[in-house]
């Protein structure tokens, strides 16, 4: 145990390895959806949905286990939501492409993940980040996972002439996770350990004894991962056509990761008084490595995880938290049943939680000075509107520079500020 709280420094975190691992659970309890979401979305691109299923829970582990061990933070990671619907519906069923050949881009995206991690140049990219943005980019992600959860749950629905409309309350769903909301906020308020856990697995117990959720077993022997493992097609990958397909996935993850590791470190006190990241080289190399051992195992872009802010609060302070997931992820291919007994509801509430913890940061803005609060609020409204973090981000940031520079602040604008802001914008006009 000594030799585990030195290799962690949890000496000194004010956390102990009981919260660290309490923590790793309820990360994995928020986030354990993706083995059951993504091999239905990568499904669809003709891959083979046993495979993938292990090939979800194989990078997640890898990446957990990555950037716990060498990165020492507690982000969890997985195949990203967002990048596998690009995967799917806009490069195999979009653009025409292979599911092989797509892989293929995912793996070249994370050697390029790589190098520009290895150079120092994401790091730079990050660090160049104005405070302003870094703070909205936390409430941003607040609002988008806040939207999520109450999509997840049911209580916001679609409506054709206004997008979305309030669901219907009185349903199960809405009612347990407006009841898990309750009880994690409450146990939190009166300080309880491990409130986050208790009201998901409080969620989950009531659902199985209402019969709202079904009793499938314990164990299950994992399928074959065959049909995905090294079955990428990079050869196909360097058509010139497959370009903008790989610049695609760098960008989204290289935003949706800068996005996570600020909002996860910063609601972690790990963020230091200049928005400074640590270890955030190692972190970069820990998501780079992970996408390119997802893309070789069967799975489209592995990224870290927001849902890590659950853990995070949850008392989780360091990478064993990660470590934790990693290993949960692997007995999930043995106990995929019970895995699956946790519904949506019951991590929505969670979830919703962690996201008005989250919109805290925006007390920090001044709100007094329209160059700053004006790049705040298109982020914290863009993030969820237009289910993008990487979108969200990119407007701040031409927000911040175009308003900044029309008032005459052109010492606040940073080179990299500048540059970024420009080749941003010009994604909007070419790649939209």
């Amino acid at each position: 145990m000594n030799a585990i709280e030195r290799y962690f420094g949890i000496n000194g975190t004010n956390t102990t390895i009981k919260t660290e691992v309490m923590a790793g659970v309820t990360t994995f309890l928020t986030m354990a959806y993706i083995i059951f979401v993504n091999p239905n979305v990568l499904a669809e691109a003709g891959m083979d949905k046993g495979a993938v299923f292990v090939a979800t829970c194989l990078a997640s582990a890898v990446g957990c286990f990555i950037m716990g061990a060498f990165a020492k933070l507690p982000v969890a990671l997985a195949p990203g939501m967002g990048l596998n619907a690009f995967f799917t519906y806009g490069v195999v069923l979009g653009m025409g492409y292979t599911w092989q050949t797509a892989l293929g881009a995912v793996f070249l995206s994370g050697c390029i993940f790589i190098l520009l991690s290895l150079f120092k140049i994401r790091e730079l990219i990050i660090d160049a980040i104005p405070l302003t943005l870094k703070r909205s980019i936390v409430a941003g992600i607040g609002a988008f996972l806040g939207f999520i959860a109450l999509q997840s749950a049911g209580v916001i629905v679609g409506r054709e002439s206004t997008l979305v409309m309030l669901g219907d309350l009185k349903t199960f769903g809405p009612a347990m996770a407006a009841l898990g909301f309750f009880v994690i906020a409450i146990l939190s308020q009166r300080r309880v350990p491990g409130a986050v856990t208790i009201g998901i697995l409080l969620i989950a117990v009531i659902s199985l004894i209402t019969g709202h959720t079904q009793f499938n077993g314990v164990m299950s022997m994992p399928p074959s991962i065959a049909p995905t493992f090294m079955q990428l097609d990079i050869a196909g990958a360097f058509d010139i056509t497959m370009l903008t397909v790989i610049f695609a996935f760098l960008f989204v993850d290289l935003f949706d990761t800068t996005g996570s590791l600020v909002g996860i470190t910063s609601k972690a006190g790990l963020m230091d008084e200049k928005g400074n990241i640590p270890n955030m080289g190692r972190a970069l190399l820990a998501d780079s490595s992970a996408t390119v051992a997802g893309a070789v195992l069967g799975t489209s872009s592995t990224t870290s995880f927001i849902e890590s802010v659950s853990g995070v609060a949850a008392g989780g302070r360091t990478g064993l938290m990660a470590v934790t997931v990693g290993v949960l992820f692997l007995l999930s291919l043995f106990f995929a049943p019970l895995a699956g007994m946790i519904p949506s509801y019951a991590t929505a509430g969670a979830i919703f939680y962690v996201a008005v913890l989250m919109m805290f940061s925006l007390k920090e803005i001044e709100w007094e000075d329209i160059t700053e609060a004006a790049p705040a609020a298109v982020v914290v409204l863009f993030t969820p509107l237009t289910y993008s973090i990487a979108d969200g981000i990119a407007l701040g940031f031409i927000t911040y520079t175009v308003i900044k520079a029309a008032a005459g602040k052109f010492d606040q604008i940073s080179p990299a500020v500048w540059v970024l802001s420009i080749i941003l914008l010009s994604k909007f006009i070419f790649l939209s």
